[in-house]
């Protein structure tokens, strides 16, 4: 979302302002080892010209706060930089110090904790999660919830579901228990090993794993077991005391901070870091071995966790905690991102060429992030990558027409099943026209219309006006997403898999996607 006129001038006073007081880690502007690497760059002799002007036009005219960035090459830190106002209000400007929210950079984070485990053999990648849980269990439904383990909820193949739930400081909700988070979402809606589905929920399962086997909370066994050794001061779950004033405040679309936040999944969201200590891990994990830093995995583990064992969309792979990705140049990235209120971020390894770089961001900027870290990874291998295409504004891009409806001749005719929760059984019934027309009724509601219904690679999906008297989905108006898989043929076929409830865009705040079981079968006519 791009800020208006009067905001974007603004920050283009700020960010002057805050440029002057911005941190350059081992004095990277004149660093002679990019020598080589900046050759074929834009035409400029200031290494990462390109980067530094997308950061400034982001930071002058989308209304990004801040952005810090760091890069490594041959086991060296060669730039390091904070742009911007880390906090706007108390006018502290970023540096490569400034501990910011990483999102989903947490999961290859955790995933090194877990692999800690695994290592000290208390933990097999290879056993039933269900193993190292407690009295609440992930239910299998129709499937067999031994064949989750712990490999497959790590690569996110154990069939676990959409999900994510945000907890505010200035709203009255707070987080459960995870056993009773479990208890209400730890449901299989395909079966383990049948397709990659990414979920948060499964990250949330092994922050519980590691407190469970460790004994310690998961931000004590993770300061203690990773962050520690490696030397990683600002690098922990959620804001150490004593790290405020260090930490960048994440803002909302239209640039009002955001109050702080938890999750039922902190092992996929918590983690904060600076550039600096997030490259730092970065480097742990291209073997680098740092002489202050004590190796908290062998390089057999470092390599199993980057082993890819999934295969994502994209022509991308997953392994523990890792995406895998190759260039169209044939460069192969290993690499996380994360993003949600008030973050976005970026974390890319090239181990063939012993390279990392680190782009992080106080505002929901995706696009923009990954246009930089994309500027970056073209001028240090342009043989492997390409700079990238920046964005067509939304406004200009075409809109082209398409039919509200796909037909779908496969699922015609009528179905009744159930929905769960954890607070009781929902009827749903579905009919679906010949021409694609689909309906759905949720109890006694009204019949509604099955918006952008469509049947792709076996699901029907769409989306539906009408609730499942979920108080954890009633907190912000929400519509049912339904992801149902059609299995069998003929009168003998049923449809499964999950119902989510997911919070509309109405506000600044992401809010939440839960999701519940839901079975049909075909049923006679309305």
């Amino acid at each position: 979302m791009r800020a208006l006129l009067g905001f974007a001038l603004l920050l283009a006073a700020e960010a002057s302002a805050a440029q002057g007081s911005a941190v350059q880690g081992n004095a990277a502007r004149g660093n002679a080892a990019l020598g080589s690497a900046s050759a074929g760059s834009a035409a400029t002799t200031e290494p990462f010209a390109r980067a530094r002007a997308r950061i400034q036009r982001a930071l002058v005219e989308e209304g990004v706060p801040s952005m810090a960035v760091a890069v490594a090459k041959g086991g060296k830190i060669v730039w390091e930089e904070g742009f911007g106002w880390a906090n706007r209000e108390a006018r502290t400007p970023a540096t490569a110090h400034t501990m910011y929210s990483l999102a989903s950079i947490s999961k290859p984070i955790t995933a090194t904790g877990l692999m800690v485990l695994v290592q000290r053999g208390l933990v097999s990648l290879d056993r039933p999660i269900n193993d190292y849980l407690g009295k609440a269990k992930v239910d299998g439904r129709a499937f067999d919830a031994n064949a989750a383990t712990v490999r497959r909820v790590a690569n996110h193949t154990a069939g676990l579901p959409l999900h994510f739930q945000f907890f505010y400081a200035d709203e009255p909700y707070r987080r459960p228990a995870m056993d009773e988070t479990i208890r209400r979402y730890a449901n299989l809606v395909t079966p383990p090993g049948e397709r990659w589905h990414y979920s948060n929920l499964g990250y949330g399962l092994l922050d519980y794993v590691i407190e469970r086997v460790s004994g310690q909370s998961y931000a004590d066994y993770m300061r203690e077991t990773v962050f520690v050794p490696l030397g990683l001061t600002r690098m922990a779950v959620h804001i150490p005391p004593g790290q405020e004033a260090h930490t960048a405040v994440r803002y909302a679309p239209d640039g009002t901070p955001l109050p702080f936040y938890d999750f039922d999944h902190p092992g996929g969201s918590a983690v904060f870091a600076s550039a600096h200590d997030l490259l730092r891990f970065g480097m742990f994990h291209l073997k680098d071995h740092l002489p202050d830093q004590r190796a908290v995995l062998s390089d057999a583990s470092i390599d199993e966790m980057a082993r890819p064992t999934a295969e994502i969309p994209n022509n991308g792979q997953y392994g523990v905690g890792w995406q895998r990705f190759t260039s169209a140049k044939g460069g192969v990235m290993v690499t996380h991102s994360g993003g949600m209120d008030g973050v976005s971020t970026r974390l890319t390894l090239v181990p063939a060429r012993d390279a990392a770089v680190v782009v992080l961001s106080n505002a929901a900027a995706n696009a923009t992030v990954l246009q930089v870290q994309g500027e970056l990874l073209a001028e240090l291998f342009p043989q492997w990558f390409d700079a990238p295409v920046p964005a067509v504004p939304a406004a200009a891009a075409p809109v082209a027409g398409s039919p509200v409806f796909t037909p779908m001749p496969a699922l015609a005719g009528e179905w009744a099943g159930s929905i769960d929760t954890h607070l009781g059984t929902r009827m749903l019934r579905l009919s679906v026209r010949p021409d694609g027309a689909a309906y759905a009724r949720v109890d006694a509601q009204p019949w509604a219309l099955v918006n952008d219904a469509r049947f792709e690679d076996g699901f029907l999906r769409g989306s539906v006006a009408a609730s499942v008297a979920n108080p954890d989905a009633e907190r912000m108006p929400y519509d049912l997403q339904l992801e149902l898989k059609l299995r069998g043929e003929g009168q003998g076929a049923v449809l499964n898999g999950g119902v989510v409830a997911r919070s509309r865009v109405t506000r600044q705040r992401i809010g939440h996607a839960l999701t519940h079981w839901a079975q049909l079968t075909r049923s006679g006519a309305r």
